[in-house]
């Protein structure tokens, strides 16, 4: 779909965004070209010199020969975002005295997902000066169609004059954050207008005090009294005295922040950012309306108005009931909560349908909500906001973008369409076919819905089969067994009976592929059957649930058959300018394209590993086929450990390897290559873990690469939604040594987007990193079988969708090795 970019604007302003997490992409009308709206016809020739902005056709096939080392460069530009809902990043660092060079990119989804961090345990990182800044915009992009786009966020006006840091101790400690706000509360009331000047402070909770203004002190020590909330249950409540040492430590630079608005450092300071978001929280955290007039009143002052009811233990936490829209807050002291409880089944439909009804608005309606939300913040009232001197604008803040043009794509020449030019980030199967079909000779099916008769199921299989084979492939229209219908709680036993039935009537032929129809609501039955198949029985499987079966779409079958024959190892489509190798630092010489991403386990479990997963391409130069690996590590470690890893052999003795390694090996054994150019996309990282990424994991990329005979690698958008307001992913480019323009690095990002191979729509993440998300998810079943395909959640202990490595030192428990056959497709789902 088309990428929207951003251009980052001259003026310093701080842009603020709002808590509502769905940010708003309501476009203004732009020019569009009506030839390369529709499409249709045959490509004309000749178009190879056509700028890539006006392409409206399918270029020429170039015949020339691929032999140069260097890519030509291309017109500068923007970063470019598609409506999506995630963040990326890239890094391009030297690899060596090679002419080709290494790219790499990650994404991000704001702060790491379920609390990962990047510190969780210790790490060394490496002491090359090589990584030590991240990569100089080339410029401003230049292809595609300018447009304005509103984002979800909002203009601010910041103070000229430093930020002062302090220290605070409090004696004895308090471990609740609650607690330590009631605290400094009672000590700002008590002292404001005395020891401390006059300032208003903002406070973190935790350690650390702000002000605007240098305090009257570089040192002072206060006492302060509150009731002890777990004293006296049954009679008179007792005081508590706390101690308070309030400490200088530093002045925020916010010079530092001003020069990087307007461009001139290229690294955001997180100290001055940090304390602005303190600064604006600090009031809002008390108050977001008690009524549909959206009147404002604390929870203590509703509770005394309303009910009667004296709140004594203000510092405690309140319960929220109701959606974001409209809320109930109740005070902890007022309710009772039964013990024990927790909630681990996946929603029933009911309950998805309503959370999607909330939280799925149209750009116009979101729109409105936000603008609500920070009217009802009232910053131009918050003493806070007043106290530090920062101005918010209210209105959402208007953004230069771009358009970018959809790549050609290439089907089978069997079809009726033979290229493909999508409409809007989508497009459909009709009179195509797709461009590698593979072959589903032995399959079977087991049913595992009650409510699913046989001949329900024998139909659905049946239509199944037809779609396959209307799209491309050769696909057996009767399975090898009857239709077994099964109970979900006996998922092995079943699925062993599958199994060895369908090889005694085979005489020894595995099947190619297992059918498994589930309840809509099938709780663990989805990771209990993923987990088996792959782990123990070595069988590619393909889901489907009841209401697809009952209510049997054809663009469920169609998406369904694309999904099956990527499980089978065949391409559904390529880019055009892929296989006619026209595409820039890609199509010259042999080049990888990696994705990475780790996923945590969920908030509340503080135990389980977290998984890492990475995947990479294993054909050029179509760039469509991946493999990957993945990798049990440390409770929440975002940094991926395995990248690069020695250990000892008692034959070998120190050997050095790791998932980069195994990768570059796969690549040259499956297209008799060795890559040249790597390019590698991060997913899951956020700013503030920038640099350690940049360090640590490009300085193992490095060595990953350089034990394959010094290979050389490199690496680095918003598109439609299905629903709702679509969210832009966020590109940042850490180092580049291929010297990518803008517009090549974007034009790049944005084509691969359309290769995803399980929809005819384009995503909004680069493929590689969706199926390294997709790929460490998948592993976490053989884990926690529970989880559902549905959920998201970073030394350690690898196997993969390419190959199986021992455990390593890191005491982290192994995952199960993957069956062979399962190995490349896993991440397909």
């Amino acid at each position: 779909m088309p990428i929207r970019q951003m251009k980052e604007s001259s003026e310093q302003h701080l842009v603020i965004k709002t808590h509502l997490q769905n940010s708003v992409n309501q476009m203004q009308k732009a020019p569009t070209n009506k030839t390369a709206q529709n499409g249709k016809g045959p490509p004309p020739q000749g178009l190879h010199n056509t700028k890539p902005h006006n392409q409206t056709s399918p270029p020429a096939k170039n015949k020339g020969r691929r032999r140069g080392r260097g890519g030509r460069k291309f017109d500068q530009g923007d970063v470019c975002m598609r409506p999506s809902s995630r963040h990326c990043t890239v890094a391009n660092t030297p690899v060596s005295d090679n002419p080709a060079g290494a790219l790499l990119a990650s994404t991000l989804g704001g702060p790491v997902e379920n609390g990962g961090n990047l510190c969780g345990m210790e790490m060394s990182f490496p002491t090359t000066s090589k990584a030590s800044s991240f990569a100089r915009r080339p410029g401003f992009g230049q292809v595609g169609t300018k447009c304005i786009v509103k984002a979800n966020h909002f203009f601010a006006e910041l103070p000229e004059k430093d930020l002062n840091q302090y220290d605070v101790t409090i004696t004895p400690e308090v471990s609740s954050r609650n607690v330590n706000r009631a605290i400094m509360e009672e000590l700002v009331r008590l002292y404001r207008e005395s020891d401390l000047g006059t300032r208003l402070p903002a406070y973190d909770g935790r350690k650390s005090l702000y002000t605007a203004g240098e305090l009257p002190f570089a040192w002072k020590e206060f006492k302060i009294k509150l009731v002890d909330e777990e004293d006296g249950i049954n009679g008179p409540k007792r005081e508590r005295e706390y101690k308070v040492v309030i400490k200088f430590v530093a002045r925020a630079n916010m010079h530092h922040l001003g020069q990087f608005l307007a461009g001139k450092r290229a690294d955001a300071p997180q100290e001055a950012l940090q304390i602005l978001d303190i600064v604006l929280r600090e009031l809002s955290t008390k108050r977001f309306p008690v009524d549909d007039n959206s009147t404002m009143k604390s929870v203590v002052e509703y509770f005394q108005e309303m009910y009667g009811f004296t709140i004594q233990h203000t510092h405690l936490p309140c319960l929220q009931v109701g959606n974001q829209k409209k809320a109930n807050y109740l005070p902890m002291e007022a309710c009772k909560i039964v013990e024990g409880q927790r909630y681990t089944k996946r929603l029933n439909e009911r309950q998805i349908t309503a959370l999607l009804k909330v939280t799925c608005q149209r750009p116009r309606d979101r729109e409105y909500d936000i603008l609500q939300t920070v009217q009802q913040n009232a910053y131009d009232q918050d003493p806070y906001a007043k106290e530090f001197g920062i101005k918010i604008s209210e209105k959402l803040a208007s953004v230069e973008a771009r358009i970018l043009p959809a790549p050609w794509l290439k089907y089978h020449e069997a079809g009726k369409e033979k290229d493909c030019l999508p409409q809007v980030g989508r497009w459909n199967m009709m009179n195509k076919k797709m461009i590698n079909g593979m072959t589903v000779s032995r399959w079977a099916c087991i049913n595992f819905s009650r409510s699913v008769q046989e001949s329900v199921a024998r139909g659905f299989c049946n239509e199944l089969a037809q779609m396959c084979q209307v799209s491309g492939m050769e696909f057996n229209p009767e399975p090898v067994i009857s239709i077994y219908n099964a109970r979900p709680e006996q998922v092995e036993k079943a699925l062993k009976h599958v199994y060895h039935a369908a090889m005694n009537k085979t005489k020894g032929k595995e099947l190619e592929l297992l059918l498994a129809i589930l309840p809509d609501n099938n709780g663990s039955l989805y990771g209990d059957l993923k987990r088996i198949c792959e782990t123990d029985l070595g069988l590619i499987s393909q889901c489907c649930l009841t209401k697809h079966v009952f209510k049997i779409s054809k663009q469920y079958l169609a998406n369904v058959s694309l999904k099956i024959n990527v499980k089978m190892g065949g391409r559904n489509t390529v880019l055009l300018d892929a296989i006619s190798c026209r595409i820039p630092l890609v199509s010259d010489i042999p080049t990888i394209i990696f994705g990475a991403d780790v996923t945590h386990p969920e908030n509340g479990e503080d135990s389980s590993p977290s998984i890492a997963a990475v995947v990479a391409s294993q054909d050029w130069p179509e760039v469509t086929k991946y493999a990957g690996l993945v990798c049990a590590q440390a409770h929440r470690q975002e940094l991926i450990q395995d990248l690069y890893k020695t250990w000892h052999d008692p034959v070998r003795g120190t050997v050095n390897g790791g998932m980069i390694r195994d990768l570059l090996v796969s690549f040259r054994k499956a297209t008799g290559q060795k890559p040249l150019r790597i390019i590698f996309y991060r997913d899951g990282v956020s700013e503030g873990q920038f640099y350690q990424v940049l360090l640590y994991e490009l300085d193992a990329i490095r060595k990953g690469q350089e034990q394959h005979r010094q290979e050389e690698w490199e690496r680095f958008a918003c598109h439609a939604g299905i629903q709702g307001t679509s969210r832009p992913a966020h590109y940042h480019v850490l180092w580049d040594e291929n010297n990518f323009t803008a517009d090549g690095i974007q034009t790049l990002t944005n084509n691969l987007c359309y290769t995803y191979a399980r929809c005819t729509r384009s995503v909004s993440v680069v493929p590689p990193a969706y199926y390294a998300h997709l790929a460490a998810f998948r592993a976490r079943f053989y884990m926690e079988p529970e989880m559902q395909e549905n959920g998201s959640t970073g030394g350690g202990t690898c196997h993969g969708t390419k190959g199986t490595r021992a455990a390593g030192e890191s005491g982290v428990r192994p995952l199960p090795a993957l069956k062979e056959n399962v190995k490349r497709v896993m991440f397909y789902c």
